[in-house]
């Protein structure tokens, strides 16, 4: 079994575990928790934190996310599972995980797109979300944190 490099990072600075978990629950009231599940699935898949890939789906099939659905989030663009939202939610998630990808990280069409579904303080909480998963993902990433240690 693999072993993390060291004890976690949050686990070692207590403070600042409680500031992410504070962030994390922030972003769970302003919206539904199984697009917050599919978008913190993505950005974990991009980058490479088997720690979250194994944790998120967990989470979403207990928020009633369906397997169909969650084996077809790497290749969203390409299934008819996906609303609207929930795409436009997806792209932006892949846009401000890969910000080095392009010169303009986030360009007006995806902009534009995710701004049809959501309101100014939901577009604020995805931000937010994403923003907060790709924390744990560095984190987690840095020190190898193994998949399977998380409990639900």
């Amino acid at each position: 079994m693999l072993q993390a490099r060291m004890n976690h990072p949050a686990m070692v600075v207590p403070e600042a575990m409680k500031a992410l978990h504070s962030l994390s629950e922030t972003t769970k009231q302003g919206l539904p928790e199984k697009l917050l599940e599919l978008v913190h699935l993505r950005a974990s898949q991009i980058n490479g934190c088997s720690a979250c890939v194994d944790m998120h789906p967990q989470l979403a099939k207990k928020s009633g996310e369906t397997e169909q659905r969650l084996f077809a989030v790497a290749a969203w663009r390409d299934t008819p599972y996906f609303s609207g939202a929930e795409r436009a939610a997806l792209e932006l998630a892949e846009a401000l995980t890969r910000i080095s990808d392009r010169p303009d990280p986030v360009p007006d069409a995806i902009w534009s797109e995710v701004d049809k579904h959501f309101d100014e303080k939901e577009l604020a909480t995805l931000i937010l979300a994403i923003a907060s998963i790709n924390v744990w993902n560095r984190l987690n990433v840095a020190v190898r944190q193994p998949a399977g240690v998380w409990k639900p």
